[in-house]
């Protein structure tokens, strides 16, 4: 959560270490890429006249479209003392915003780009998880604008996105950039307020996300909002400090997913996450290396109680996926969906065990 006032926003990070290259086609290099028309001339030769490339004024006329449609539905939130973004999800009041944005807190300050006065918002439901969560307005003035959401699957690398929020309190704030990647599987740290999620599909940007973002709106020039931004990566060989332009925004199908049960049923009824039903603590060896994770209890009736996993087993695989600590168990179970059978390799007295695992569900 970003605090304020007192202290800079916190940021939600996370340590990334290999660089991300996005190859781009160029019109002028292959005739594939353009859009040109074909004219004969009088010996009955033809001649291609390229297409004319889009201009900076009608880049801009763009940007300056969507910033209009989509800035008023972007929302500052503010607790006791912690700040951050939200998006208006329909006209009834409904904002989505971070886990990690609202915290412990049960109600809210509520700025829109339109006013300067502040409304007052009520927790619905935190959903830590998928650290989304959704808060009310109590009263939603008239003309409260709800943003419109795109479809996920369809995101490209490549596509120019506006990152919109309150950065270090600065109320509605807009960056650019274009989506580096797709489908990216990341971990939120516990420190500072993070919720500890890991978070599967998550949209890759160069846009900047900085304190404050978390909770706004990751938008491509359809006035669609593709992504909720939420994590800026740190680069653990310069001191935790920030890593320029590799920011992630949990996908929009799993916003609306979550919001729409939220709304509906007050709390959520299927999270499509995958789990095995234990708690579990990172083992190391004599040297300090992680080298599997370590069953600390079984749910009874869960996934792992049903395959014969008991407490002091020590999970190696899942899969074909080597396990060495909690967070990659985490992120292996990300990229399953509950209902799925696996394996789970695991040392028992010495002894290495595999067995097969009905996955359960968060």
């Amino acid at each position: 959560m970003d605090a304020y006032p007192g202290r800079p926003p916190r940021a939600r990070t996370l340590r990334l270490l290999a660089p991300v290259a996005v190859l781009a086609c160029s019109a002028a290099l292959l005739s594939g890429c353009s859009d040109g028309s074909s004219s004969s001339t009088k010996d009955g030769s033809t001649t291609t006249q390229a297409a004319a490339p889009a201009s900076a004024d009608d880049l801009q006329d763009d940007f300056l479209r969507v910033i209009k449609d989509v800035l008023p539905s972007v929302v500052q939130i503010r607790a006791s003392r912690d700040l951050g973004s939200g998006v208006v999800y329909d006209d009834k009041g409904h904002i989505v915003t971070n886990a990690h944005v609202v915290g412990n807190e049960k109600t809210f300050k509520v700025t829109t780009a339109n006013s300067e006065g502040e409304l007052t918002a009520t927790l619905l439901y935190s959903y830590p998880d998928q650290d989304l969560a959704v808060i009310k307005v109590d009263k939603a003035p008239s003309g409260l604008k709800a943003a419109a959401f795109g479809d996920s699957s369809k995101v490209e690398v490549g596509q120019i996105v506006l990152a919109m929020g309150s950065p270090l309190g600065l109320s509605s704030s807009v960056t650019q950039g274009i989506v580096s990647g797709t489908g990216r599987t990341v971990s939120e740290g516990r420190s500072g307020g993070g919720t500890g999620a890991t978070i599967a599909n998550m949209v890759q940007t160069s846009a900047a996300i900085n304190p404050g973002n978390s909770g706004g709106a990751l938008v491509n020039l359809d006035s669609q909002v593709i992504g909720i931004p939420t994590l800026a990566a740190t680069d653990p060989n310069f001191g935790g400090n920030a890593a320029p332009g590799i920011g992630f925004a949990i996908p929009a199908s799993m916003v609306k997913t979550i919001a729409d049960q939220i709304i509906k049923e007050g709390r959520v009824i299927d999270s499509g996450r995958a789990t095995l039903d234990i708690t579990g603590r990172t083992v190391v060896d004599d040297n300090y290396r992680a080298t599997g994770v370590a069953v600390v209890d079984v749910k009874k009736g869960g996934a792992a109680d049903k395959a014969g996993i008991r407490p002091g087993d020590v999970i190696t695989k899942l899969g074909d996926t080597p396990i060495t600590t909690i967070t990659s168990l985490s992120e292996a179970l990300a990229a399953d969906k509950p209902g799925e059978k696996t394996t789970v390799t695991f040392m028992r007295g010495g002894s290495e065990k595999t067995v097969d695992v009905t996955l359960g569900e968060i």
